[in-house]
């Protein structure tokens, strides 16, 4: 059998905390024997790092529930007397199957490239339930390799580690433990029935203010209504938007679509993005139109709905994820069959009666 080996090179530290963790040298393109291996990880700097919890990655409903009534030490013999038995996918699943479908595309076209979507498995878990997340990871095919388990311990530290660009977690605290590190980061929820998705094409969409941009906008309207909201937007046609919390992400994104454009791939890019905003096309949409455009982003579809329920749109849109600031949005979303992610920022979280709402429990 043939199949060319490549020099082996180890790093000098025993511990694998030495830069080479992160620094390989050569990759192995096929084994020993002539099977291709796994392909290389990318360099924490290089990537776009998505970091996803446990608990919106996998369904774990059940675990959760022998944890808050019998307590850790309960939750840790069940998890592994249950350790072979593989969880179900949660709301996150199809959002990673996706990135990874994207990630084949990019080393089909860069076989070189580290410019990839990096996945970061993050949980509070004790490393006792490492095995069974593993073997989950491997029973669904999933390709995460990088693993960050707390044991309790706030995970944000970590995350400004990995470079994170994006952090998933179903825990609204650390979500916002998270935005106040300028991380970008939304909460999940369990969504049932949910709409089918694309297995090839990786679909984003973002709500507008509090989002990808700041909520300079929305606190004029809070205030004073949408009569001075409107007149606030003409006066200030020409003033770019302050960023938001996701604009880091969909830069990210863009960075990866414009790879695709370069090899001539723009109209079947496998990355689509969208803008499903309130705002109104002609009294409020331009400035948010000239704010994208000068931050040298592209939008594929801008959807302005002038008020109307984004759950409809999103419902035709079928995205594998939608971030938005308000419950009330998210919600609707989801009754729609939509993995809607919410974004705590902004003045609208004082409009949020129904913080930890029902969606998913």
């Amino acid at each position: 059998m043939s199949g060319q080996v490549k020099e082996l090179k180890v790093s000098p530290s025993s511990n694998g905390d030495s830069r080479g963790s992160w620094e390989e040298k050569d990759e192995f393109d096929q084994d020993h024997l002539g099977l291709t291996t796994k392909p290389k990880l990318p360099k924490p700097e290089n990537a776009v790092t998505i970091a996803v919890s446990s608990r919106v990655l996998f369904r774990t409903e059940r675990e959760q529930e022998v944890y808050l009534q019998k307590g850790v030490e309960e939750y840790l013999r069940y998890q592994i007397e249950h350790e072979n038995e593989p969880f179900a996918p949660g709301p996150a699943f199809p959002f990673v199957k996706a990135l990874e479908a994207v990630n084949t595309r990019l080393r089909e076209l860069y076989p070189q490239s580290e410019e990839l979507f990096d996945i970061v498995l993050v949980t509070y878990n004790h490393a006792h339930v490492g095995i069974r997340l593993i073997n989950t990871i491997n029973h669904h095919n999933l390709f995460i390799e990088r693993f960050c388990m707390t044991g309790g311990s706030s995970p944000i530290g970590y995350l400004k580690a990995w470079h994170t660009n994006l952090y998933l977690s179903a825990d609204a605290d650390k979500v916002r433990e998270a935005l106040a590190e300028g991380i970008a980061a939304a909460t999940m929820f369990m969504t049932e029935n949910l709409t089918e998705v694309s297995e090839s094409q990786l679909r984003v969409a973002f709500d507008g203010d509090a989002v990808l941009f700041s909520d300079e906008s929305e606190r004029i309207f809070k205030a004073h209504g949408l009569d001075k909201f409107f007149e606030h937007e003409r006066d200030n046609e020409d003033t770019l938007l302050d960023h938001g919390p996701l604009k880091g992400f969909l830069e990210a994104l863009g960075k990866l679509q414009k790879k695709f454009y370069a090899k001539g791939h723009r109209l079947d890019c496998p990355i689509r993005t969208f803008l499903v905003t309130a705002r109104s096309a002609a009294s409020s949409g331009i400035r948010a139109l000239k704010t994208l455009r000068a931050w040298g982003l592209e939008i594929d579809e801008a959807l302005f709905l002038a008020g109307a329920p984004k759950g409809p749109m999103l419902e035709k849109i079928r995205p594998h994820i939608y971030f938005d600031d308000q419950m009330f949005h998210v919600e609707g979303a989801a009754e729609m069959g939509t993995v809607a992610a919410h974004v705590p920022y902004g003045i609208a979280q004082k409009h949020n009666l129904k913080q930890n709402s029902n969606v998913g429990k």
